[in-house]
């Protein structure tokens, strides 16, 4: 691997995933719908374009040996032709402009949230179906996206899926930020009985994942075909996790629970309240939110061990501090 380009490069996971190539000596290049001064910090080449533009992607991917497809629509709420069009059309695109320009590898950036079917997932592996019953957009557009990507892979293109589960760390603009928000002020309570564990993926060792995913399609091509979770390897409990990150935010305890299938109800009354109403916002709570915070879903990173070498290089505790530390110094530029 020696010239990358990252689809979502200017994102989250995308701009660390550029970060780790850089690391290694990887020559990377970033396609957004937008200019990322962050990724013109680092000295990469931007390519601005949409990923549902199958002509601007053929022209793009040319001469690169590695794609790294982490763009998408995340969010549980929404229009499904937002999401289908992103996540679907958009990986189709991608795949086909891979094939145009004899690309030899692509990685793909997907979810746990394909194999989510609302009940509790204890240390699960990838034999473990595909949801058949789905309660966003998202997750449903992922599953479609997701066996594109595995059925695409071929002698000519070898494609693996990775699942990083809850990625958070500094330059987190979603999760981590809105969860802070809603304990300042107030809205969060504990779903369910509080004993729920699940997988979170510190942004680094999801980074390097990928790029461990890439160095194996370059070489031994053992991973090609398939799909892999990524986490930390070793759940959390997800309200001790949270009023943990809370504690060292000086921000006060979730101690309110509300019962599943109460929140569940809610959910279902939020829903229809809003489509009714056209609201585009996203509700408080939602069907799909209430079993994510109530359900277990850790899974097992055997084959990630075994097939690519994956372990977490930053522990838990020090991805914590790290994460608190550049909550602290947005804080202070703020003031």
């Amino acid at each position: 691997m020696r010239k990358a380009i990252v689809t979502g490069g200017g994102g989250f996971v995308g701009l660390a995933v550029v970060r780790a190539l850089l690391a290694g000596g990887v020559e990377p290049a970033v396609i957004g719908r937008n200019h990322y001064p962050a990724v013109a910090d680092l000295g990469v080449r931007q390519f601005c374009g949409d990923i549902r533009d199958r002509a601007f992607l053929r022209a793009t991917l040319a001469g690169y040996d590695t794609v790294f497809h982490v763009a998408a629509k995340a969010g549980i709420w929404g229009p499904r032709l937002s999401y289908y069009s992103v996540n679907v059309s958009g990986t189709e695109n991608v795949i086909d402009a891979c094939r145009y320009n004899n690309v030899p590898a692509l990685v793909y950036t997907s979810t746990p949230s394909v194999v989510f079917n609302g009940s509790d997932l204890a240390g699960v592996d990838e034999t473990t179906p595909y949801a058949t019953r789905f309660l966003c957009h998202y997750a449903e557009t992922k599953v479609i996206a997701e066996k594109m990507v595995l059925a695409a892979n071929s002698k000519e293109l070898a494609t693996v899926a990775l699942r990083p589960h809850l990625v958070w760390g500094p330059g987190d603009t979603n999760l981590i930020p809105r969860l802070v928000e809603r304990g300042r002020l107030g809205l969060l309570k504990q779903v369910g009985d509080g004993k729920n564990l699940v997988d979170v993926t510190y942004i680094d060792n999801a980074a390097i994942a990928h790029v461990l995913a890439a160095e194996n399609l370059a070489t031994s091509k053992s991973a090609a075909g398939k799909a892999y979770f990524i986490s930390q390897g070793e759940p959390v409990a997800l309200w001790g996790f949270i009023n943990e990150l809370f504690r060292m935010l000086n921000l006060p305890p979730v101690t309110k629970s509300v019962s599943y299938g109460k929140a569940y109800m809610a959910g279902l009354v939020l829903e229809g309240l809003y489509r009714t109403l056209r609201l585009q916002e996203e509700p408080l709570m939602t069907r799909f939110l209430a079993e994510q915070l109530a359900r277990s879903h850790w899974f097992s990173m055997d084959n990630a061990r075994l097939d690519l070498g994956y372990k977490p290089g930053v522990s838990t505790a020090a991805g914590l501090k790290c994460l608190v530390d550049w909550l602290a110094e947005i804080d202070n530029h703020a003031n």
